[in-house]
């Protein structure tokens, strides 16, 4: 019989889209959509030139990445496919990680570790292999450490939503 399921979902917390060209993607995503541009991360290890945008305010906003590769033909292809990933705020990320890799899911390499936006992150794979199982069916998910401001945000929603 399985345990309990220690952490919690609370929403989504980014989508990252890549392109060849991060201009474009601005173009369309701020220029067009009205998201805003809120700050630039740029790493050689993980081929990236990502612009952090976001839709909405304060702890519920959600951040749209604009990912370029700073190699197209380098690993890993951060715009291939354009959806890269999807971010999920998590209540507690350490007991989430123990909890799921206990269950044979395929986590990617470099395990928990600060993300672009600051906050503890690790991802899971899109497949899953002979030693850890359970991939995410071909998308690439990453698990985000929720902050306090966070949580407190979506537990107000929730009560509010369950007094309605």
């Amino acid at each position: 019989m399985s345990s309990p399921r220690p952490f919690q979902v609370l929403g989504i917390q980014q989508i990252a889209v890549g392109g060849l060209d991060k201009q474009k993607l601005r173009r369309f995503w701020v220029d067009t959509l009205g998201l805003e541009y809120a700050s630039t991360y740029t790493s050689e290890q993980e081929n990236v030139d990502e612009d952090i945008c976001q839709a909405g305010r304060g702890p519920l906003k959600v951040e749209v990445d604009l990912m370029q590769p700073l190699d197209p033909d380098k690993r890993p292809k951060v715009h291939d496919p354009a959806l890269n990933h999807v971010g999920l705020w998590i209540d507690d990320l350490p007991a989430a990680v123990a909890w799921l890799d206990e269950r044979g899911v395929r986590f990617t390499p470099g395990g928990i570790r600060r993300g672009a936006a600051g906050f503890d992150v690790c991802f899971i794979h899109p497949k899953g292999n002979r030693e850890s199982p359970i991939g995410a069916e071909g998308v690439l998910v990453e698990l985000v450490q929720a902050p306090p401001e966070v949580r407190e945000a979506f537990a107000t929603l929730a009560t509010a939503a369950s007094t309605a």
